[in-house]
């Protein structure tokens, strides 16, 4: 196992809440059925996306209520992407799109060579004035973080305002592997598993996780 640098983890963001917990424990069953595991991913995605959230900016607005006139705070939904890394980052997207529903929604598709387990990018689609936008990449897994990091790097040449990037699961190698080439990224995850395999999946994880989520093998 690759030991974690501490001076990474300021950057590493556990969510511990227990009903995160909790539906992250149903989902590691073997035994899930993909409509439960499908299920699952939704709600804990939902429950993930208030602590990306946390520290959103909002602007005072004037509205009406029954009674008054009064100024409160809102965010602005349009100036938010998320980018899904497909095809397993979709089953995020359902998710945190119920939480920020006037988010946009950026695509990038990578696929992991099943030798050098290196990325390799076939689809990249975003929303125009990137400049102007906050990001959020989302990826059930931060395993190898070979992919993550092909997707954040790619993803700064459009300079964003920011970029997070949220997932269910990590380990010491993915997160060294983040640290190592964006410093500068926050990760949100539900846990740091132990390790990964010789295969680069996670252990002891929840197995391929965009195959649990659309019932392919």
């Amino acid at each position: 196992m690759i030991p974690i640098d501490p001076s990474a983890m300021p950057q590493v963001h556990l969510v511990s809440h227990p009903l995160v917990q909790h539906k992250l424990t149903l989902m590691r069953k073997k035994d899930a059925s993909t409509n439960s595991f499908r299920r699952l991913l939704g709600e804990l995605s939902s429950l993930m996306a208030y602590e990306v959230f946390r520290d959103m900016a909002t602007q005072d607005v004037v509205i009406e209520t029954p009674l008054e006139t009064m100024t409160a705070q809102m965010i602005d939904g349009k100036k938010l992407v998320f980018v899904s890394i497909l095809r397993a980052g979709n089953g995020i997207l359902d998710g945190v799109l119920s939480v920020v529903p006037g988010a946009r929604v950026g695509h990038i598709g990578l696929y992991r060579d099943p030798k050098t387990l290196q990325p390799v990018e076939y689809y990249f689609k975003m929303p125009k004035n990137m400049e102007e936008r906050d990001v959020v990449v989302v990826d059930p897994m931060l395993a190898t973080g070979n992919s993550a990091v092909a997707a954040v790097t790619r993803l700064k040449q459009l300079n964003p305002k920011s970029i997070k990037f949220l997932c269910l699961l990590t380990c010491p190698e993915g997160i060294n592997a983040m640290h190592r080439a964006h410093p500068d990224v926050p990760i949100f995850t539900a846990a740091i598993d132990r390790e990964l395999n010789d295969h680069g999946y996670i252990l002891p994880g929840l197995g391929d996780a965009g195959d649990r989520i659309f019932g392919t093998q």
